[in-house]
């Protein structure tokens, strides 16, 4: 496995190692002890969630403001365009955005660190999210970040296309008036 670092101190990229043939291919998606050894994140997950979403949704930027996630994403089909931007007040990156590509082809992943709000855009036809999360999910302590906020100004790849929003994220606030971790 190759650890990448990225310019938000705590968010790694994971390339697995991939074995493939011309029967296909074989990769260890998760394992505790490498990821741990690997990064220096000994983390416990409890919940595994998985999305099916059709071009251009975007979902988020979501984060839990009690009870933060920390969260391990990958793309198991199609591609999307994934974003994280760092919502503690104290950091030095406070408001900044990193974003990569996660495909069902390089099987990159991407391990999110409490602390920050994750969304992405189905950049194919449709696309297979998978993520382990740290921490359950509690409706109540969720909020929304809005997307388009030109205070982050993230560059979203929609190629002059609006995005399929929820109604929540649509309603989202800007990072201004937005609830974030002290």
């Amino acid at each position: 496995m190759k650890v990448i670092e990225t310019p938000l101190p705590g968010v790694l990229v994971i390339e697995p190692a991939v074995f493939g043939d011309t029967r296909g291919f074989f990769l260890e998606s998760w394992n505790a002890k490498r990821f741990a050894e690997a990064t220096g994140v000994d983390v416990p997950f409890v919940q595994d969630n998985h999305s099916r979403s059709a071009r251009h949704v975007l979902r988020g930027i979501h984060y839990q403001l009690v009870r933060p996630q920390g969260k391990l994403m990958r793309v198991v089909s199609g591609e999307v365009f994934d974003v994280v931007v760092d919502l503690r007040r104290a950091s030095p990156t406070f408001g900044r955005w990193f974003g990569c590509r996660l495909d069902a082809v390089v099987h990159r992943q991407l391990w999110v660190p409490p602390g920050f709000g994750h969304g992405f855009v189905v950049l194919s036809e449709t696309a297979d999210f998978l993520y382990k999360t740290t921490e359950y999910w509690f409706p109540e302590h969720e909020r929304s970040l809005a997307w388009n906020d030109p205070a982050v100004g993230i560059d979203w790849p929609l190629g002059g296309a609006q995005p399929t929003l929820a109604a929540k994220d649509a309603a989202a606030p800007r990072l201004a008036d937005a609830q974030v971790y002290d």
